[in-house]
């Protein structure tokens, strides 16, 4: 007998796994710029709705953003200024169903501020930071691969 599982013959080769990994990266890297592309469009104008969110972003985390537009566009207040980001993946797990892409950022927020609509102040409380910026990226059984989790570190600077 064979020392060979059935979960043995479905996963890949040394340089075939590391090929798929690398593709599995670079996608979740593509997810991960189009949901801060998104979320800053969605947060010019306090849009729960925007069309980008959702090609780019899943449950439980795109319910949380839409929450967050909500209750910005609420208060009168819509982002402005300039969100920069420097991603890099942490870890790839192939295996996990469904398969996820751990993505850290560290996020310079310190030209990006949340302003009321009337007069262009800035929301109190809002400053702000350069902070590390987790990420989880999914890829879902239609081959997408989306943003389902995020947090901002706010208390750990980058």
């Amino acid at each position: 007998m064979s020392g060979t599982t059935s979960t043995d013959r479905h996963r890949p080769a040394g340089s075939e796994r590391a090929a798929d990994e690398k593709a599995a990266e670079k996608a979740a890297l593509k997810a991960y710029a189009g949901y801060l592309t998104a979320s800053r469009a969605a947060s010019r104008h306090s849009d729960p709705e925007h069309p980008e969110l959702s090609r780019f972003v899943a449950d439980p985390l795109l319910t949380r953003v839409r929450l967050s537009l909500r209750q910005a566009r609420a208060n009168g207040a819509v982002s402005a200024g300039t969100l920069r980001s420097d991603p890099t993946v942490i870890s790839v797990d192939l295996a996990a169903e469904p398969p996820t892409v751990e993505i850290q950022d560290c996020v310079d927020a310190t030209g990006y501020r949340l302003v009321y609509v009337a007069d262009e102040k800035v929301v109190p409380g809002t400053r702000g930071t350069r902070h590390l910026a987790t990420a989880t990226a999914t890829r879902y059984p239609d081959g997408r691969w989306l943003i389902s989790s995020g947090s901002a570190h706010q208390d750990q600077p980058c």
